[in-house]
């Protein structure tokens, strides 16, 4: 079997280091220099030839987090390495899967293309804003679920009035996967949007009065529709309202709408950190769930068996 190495993005170490715990092994030696102008240059200051590289490295803001994965790629491949695997816990630009208007990029399409053209032989990460994301690789995609992190989590609470929310149409079959592993009821909020990040109304469909709702969602960036549907849930008659989001974005006046809102408390995991902590806020570790997909891949073992199934 290969030998294998593990290397971090500067900007991921943290969680990184964690996968690498877990997994037994260490992190390798990687060098990310800059110019006086800020152009990168990655060195690799170990042989990897003809090992499985694994680049973890999330692809969240700025932009450079992508640019220095895919010089890591190409450091690698330069360098001889046998097999290429990017570890991408937070898949950036997966919001923009599709052409909704005229003259628009379809962004996950792209940055498909560029993991590719740099070198990339498979790619790892957790929960795609969309799963038809995958199509638009040629190479292998392992799309781990959030819900082998979320559902043991839940199964320590008490779920005897718990009715599973979307927070949006979009995320419906997120959603119902909870309701129907833990047998509970599902409504749906129905939004319409002003523009991006802003939501103009939103309505309920289904019944949650008295219900201890929790919402489910991929991605949470400003919050506002969270929000927003936390508020129109409780103008429903819920009980309470908690929200489960796999990736914490948290962008402009996130965690002041949070802190402001109807919400109880927000669960997220660590595919992004925190700018600031929370009393609202929960973090999951996913660096196990990581580690396991990794030794799986390396071991030629199933992914498939890291899913939860009923």
């Amino acid at each position: 079997m290969p030998d294998i190495k593990l290397f971090s993005g500067s900007n991921s170490k943290y969680l990184a280091e964690k996968i690498a715990d877990h997994y037994g092994y260490p992190l390798g030696d990687i060098e990310l220099k800059k110019f006086a102008d800020g152009e990168m240059q990655i060195v690799i200051n170990e042989s990897v030839r003809g090992a499985y590289v694994f680049f973890i490295c999330s692809t969240f803001a700025p932009a450079e987090n992508l640019l220095e994965l895919l010089l890591m790629i190409d450091s690698a491949k330069r360098a001889s390495a046998g097999y290429i695997t990017c570890v991408m816990p937070y898949f950036g630009y997966a919001r923009q899967d599709r052409k909704d208007k005229p003259r628009v990029p379809i962004s996950a399409r792209l940055m498909a293309n560029v993991l590719e053209a740099a070198g990339a032989d498979r790619v790892m990460t957790m929960d795609l804003h969309a799963d038809q994301i995958q199509g638009f690789f040629d190479k292998p995609v392992d799309h781990l679920k959030s819900e082998a992190i979320f559902m043991p989590y839940l199964q320590s609470q008490d779920l005897s009035n718990v009715t599973f929310a979307s927070p949006d149409v979009g995320g419906v079959k997120r959603a119902r996967s909870y309701a129907q592993y833990f047998e509970r009821d599902l409504v749906i909020c129905d939004k319409e949007r002003r523009k991006a990040n802003e939501v103009k109304t939103i309505t309920v469909i289904g019944e949650v009065k008295g219900a201890d709702v929790i919402m489910v969602d991929d991605i949470c960036d400003t919050a506002g529709t969270l929000c927003k549907a936390a508020d129109a849930l409780m103008a429903k008659g819920a009980k309470s309202v908690r929200a489960m989001c796999t990736h914490p974005v948290l962008s402009g006046n996130a965690y002041e709408n949070i802190e402001k809102s109807s919400l109880t408390e927000l669960i997220v995991t660590d595919t992004i950190p925190l700018k600031k902590k929370s009393k609202k806020i929960i973090v999951l570790p996913c660096a196990k769930l990581f580690a396991r997909a990794i030794r799986n891949t390396h071991e030629y073992k199933s992914i498939a068996a890291l899913f939860v199934e009923k």
